[in-house]
């Protein structure tokens, strides 16, 4: 596959993301008034349930997509009225995968790659796959310094930088993979903030990261590839939201309203990006008009699409969805990103389709 490209459809993003530098970048992990249109109550997208009294605790990160507009819109909340929700924010797949090993999360967004490795030796957390937040695109990307590199061949010889066990990772090592360079290229395992300080002090020449460290490093440097390639070469990469298995066998009419709230969140985010740009500056502290150049960087599957064949399918006829997991779990143990490989139907299993099959009827 050839990495030659014209960009264009990153140009969009790009200027979002250095007007997010411009703005400096706050993540609100608190509740705000809308400066506009909210006037401090949504109405649930069905009937409110009062007899849901579940005590659930939700990872969330700054990610834009569907599990931040129902943060924000406070559409539990508005749907289960006497249930004690509380949101943590986590700066990045590692830290949910150590809050679900320690038991301190119920459910969280996070990462394909995480996700599978908290599933995985020596972990083994009992994780299912509840709902997809969003297909990534450009919104992960490979950006580099040298205005004379154009292609991922062009890195040959040179040090790129990525959060080891990422989707970004798996992205690069994959293109790497069909462009037959992965001995051509150094790669080196940094955290966002830590690649940032590398970059700046010019000892790495790239780098394939996500916001908002992709914003600082956009200011003089430029995309060469992203996470929709990957997907192109077969290599999908997903933020997801999971669940311990004992919560979701504990607490299934919050699960069931959870994921009719999700489904809603992700309705807003096609069929009214407007209003979910505004819930989208909000909680990331940035210009409406830098909120929508960002949502250009994903795909949000809908309730009807999940439920389909491509992704969840339904508990007599699984989808595709767990077929990838296992492929990104294959991936992560030929990496040395986990100790071991579990059993095959540990990632097959990981999609919990019940719920989704439930609301899409």
């Amino acid at each position: 596959m050839s990495m030659t490209r014209t960009k264009a459809g990153m140009r969009a993003a790009v200027a979002a993301t250095c007007l997010l530098v411009a703005l400096g970048g706050c993540v609100q992990s608190g509740r705000t008034s809308h400066p506009d249109n909210f006037n401090g109550e949504v109405a649930c997208p069905v009937d409110p349930d009062p007899s849901i009294t579940t005590s659930a605790r939700i990872g969330w990160q700054a990610i834009p997509n569907g599990d931040l507009v129902v943060k924000d819109l406070e559409l539990l909340e508005a749907c289960m009225p006497n249930a004690d929700i509380s949101w943590q924010k986590m700066n990045s797949g590692g830290d949910v995968i150590q809050a679900f090993g320690s038991d301190s999360l119920d459910i969280s967004l996070v990462g394909s790659s995480p996700a599978v490795k908290a599933a995985s030796p020596p972990i083994s957390k009992d994780l299912r796959v509840l709902w997809i937040a969003d297909e990534i695109g450009e919104a992960e990307t490979l950006v580099a310094k040298d205005p004379a590199v154009e292609t991922l061949a062009d890195l040959t010889g040179k040090t790129i930088a990525v959060p080891f066990g990422s989707t970004a990772h798996y992205s690069l090592l994959t293109l790497l993979g069909e462009e037959g360079l992965t001995e051509d290229v150094r790669v080196i395992n940094l955290a966002p903030d830590a690649i940032l300080a590398a970059w700046q002090r010019g000892e790495i020449d790239a780098a394939w990261i996500w916001e908002p460290t992709l914003a600082e490093l956009l200011v003089d440097g430029h995309p060469i590839t992203s996470n929709a390639d990957s997907a192109e070469a077969g290599a999908p990469t997903f933020d997801l939201v999971a669940g311990t298995q004992s919560f979701i066998d504990e607490n299934p009419d919050f699960l069931r309203m959870w994921t009719v709230v999700q489904a809603e969140g992700a309705r807003l985010l096609n069929e009214e990006p407007e209003t979910a740009a505004t819930s989208i500056s909000v909680q990331l502290g940035v210009d409406k008009d830098a909120a929508l150049g960002l949502l250009e960087g994903y795909r949000y599957p809908t309730l009807e699409e999940q439920a389909g064949e491509e992704y969840f399918g339904t508990a007599a006829q699984p989808g595709r969805l767990g077929a990838s997991l296992a492929a990104t779990a294959e991936f992560l143990e030929a990496q040395g990103e986990i100790d071991g490989l579990a059993e095959e139907p540990v990632y097959t299993g990981m999609p919990y389709p019940d719920a989704i099959e439930e609301v899409a009827r």
